[in-house]
């Protein structure tokens, strides 16, 4: 791997956001990861006093940090932080759980308790915060019509009949952490919270016993933060599975590191393989993170941007709806403008999912329509590719359509793209109309129905 490396000393204050030969310059720098050990000197730089600086130490305690030189020193606006997306996107936030738990965490700190008894805290506080949602630890063993496997496949999720995710060992970690990510869980040193898998060739013979897989997405983690070598171990094998369409990557690696695709030593060998993919006769779908559109504005991504797709790979888009981050219309509009400018084809607004945080950052779903068609329809057709707001819950995802009236009853509409019963799919049904509710468990059956269609027993019609 090529992208592993720590820092050996405190970040220095590097070049300037308003100064962009500076900041070219320094694209070629060695990857430079800074973690909690490095956030109270990174904290006081945003000028937070030393209680505060404390907080936030606490909060990290919990919940994962790792942030790199190119997101302190390209993408931040230190002159506006805290308030700056960027940092809110990428360093924990004070109040992003209770109060009492911080003061608890922070306490312990402050008093050099021992490590032991800052993790026994810290990890009754993660066990509240539903680390995993969605069911995801049960779906490391793939199943198929209700049917478990003979042999667990640890690593690799099969919730969808056609499409199967991989969670690459090598690959669980990112080039930052962003604050609201909901596999914050594979991040915090705990084992029996993660999920990974280092056997391709299971993944490949599962494949062959099941035809109706068109599908896999590599994802983590980060997929790109392994190197070119690593990677290729992977993905080589799946290219001569006949009855596989597509191959798809997950991650923030655009946003966080495009380096990986342009001054990285193994860059180009990383675009010849996204090659050998597409010649294969595979769609190599690159499915980028971006949060916000001020990850866009460097030179050197859109050169990576250009990179990526010459090699014949699709680049399609996507990124949760996170309060103080990108919860207005205006900055979704402008992220969709730029993507299709770019030849990026928006894919999807997620939901912020009911894990970590997700008192600090979710949006009301009611409010989070609202910000969507308020993108949506300031855009041109090209940018109405995406799907939103949609949420990746346990019975699939689940888009909200709209807000509606029927027989006097105010009502959202819904439908689910993807669903673990296929019959279910683009089915649309009602919930209650909820201004506070934030996400699809929060709703209840409208219109006389007293279960939802995924539910077991529901109302028939």
């Amino acid at each position: 791997m090529t992208h592993d490396a720590e820092p050996s000393s405190a970040p220095s204050s590097g070049p300037s956001l308003a100064n962009p030969a500076a900041a070219n310059a320094a694209s070629g720098r060695r990857f430079r990861a800074y973690t909690a050990k490095h956030l109270d000197e990174l904290t006081a730089r945003a000028g937070l006093d030393a209680a505060e600086r404390l907080a936030v130490r606490a909060v990290a305690t919990v919940l994962p940090f790792r942030v790199n030189g190119y997101v302190v020193d390209e993408l931040i606006d230190w002159a506006a932080a805290p308030d700056d997306p960027i940092y809110r996107l990428t360093f924990p936030q004070a109040d992003m759980l209770p109060h009492a738990d911080v003061a608890r965490i922070a306490d312990l700190l402050s008093s050099g308790a021992p490590k032991k008894e800052v993790n026994q805290a810290a990890n009754e506080i993660r066990a509240r915060l539903n680390p995993h949602p969605a069911g995801q630890m049960s779906l490391n063993v793939p199943t198929l019509g209700g049917a478990a496997e003979q042999d667990p496949l640890e690593g690799v999720q099969h919730k969808y009949a056609e499409t199967v995710l991989f969670f690459p060992k090598q690959g669980q970690t990112c080039h930052a952490y962003c604050t609201y990510c909901f596999r914050w869980a594979q991040f915090i040193g705990e084992p029996d919270l993660k999920f990974a898998s280092g056997e391709i060739d299971h993944l490949v013979a599962y494949l062959h016993s099941h035809p109706e897989v068109t599908s896999v997405l590599f994802t983590g983690g980060d997929p790109m933060i392994m190197g070119e070598g690593v990677l290729s171990r992977y993905i080589e094998p799946l290219l001569a599975v006949e009855t596989l369409e597509s191959i798809r990557i997950g991650t923030k690696s655009l946003a966080y590191w495009p380096q990986r695709f342009t001054t990285d030593p193994d860059a180009d060998d990383t675009l010849r393989l996204f090659e050998r993919v597409v010649d294969a006769g595979k769609n190599l779908a690159f499915m980028a993170h971006f949060s916000h559109p001020n990850e866009m504005a460097p030179p050197l991504v859109q050169d990576a941007v250009r990179r990526i797709r010459g090699t014949g790979a699709v680049i399609r888009t996507q990124a949760p709806l996170i309060r103080t981050i990108n919860d207005d219309p205006g900055t979704w509009e402008s992220m969709w403008r730029t993507h299709v400018r770019h030849g990026m084809v928006p894919y999807y607004m997620f939901v912020e999912r009911d894990t970590g945080p997700q008192d600090y950052f979710a949006v009301p779903l009611a409010r989070a329509y609202e910000i969507f068609q308020g993108a949506y329809r300031n855009v041109s057709g090209l940018a109405r590719t995406v799907r939103g707001p949609s949420m990746s819950a346990t019975p699939g995802k689940v888009t909200v359509d709209g807000v509606v009236e029927v027989a006097g009853e105010k009502v959202f509409v819904l439908h689910l793209i993807q669903a673990r019963d296929p019959e279910l799919v683009g089915r649309p049904f009602f919930a209650k109309y909820d201004e506070s509710a934030s996400w699809l468990f929060d709703l209840k059956p409208a219109l006389g129905a007293t279960r939802f269609p995924y539910e077991s027993g529901a109302d028939e019609g």
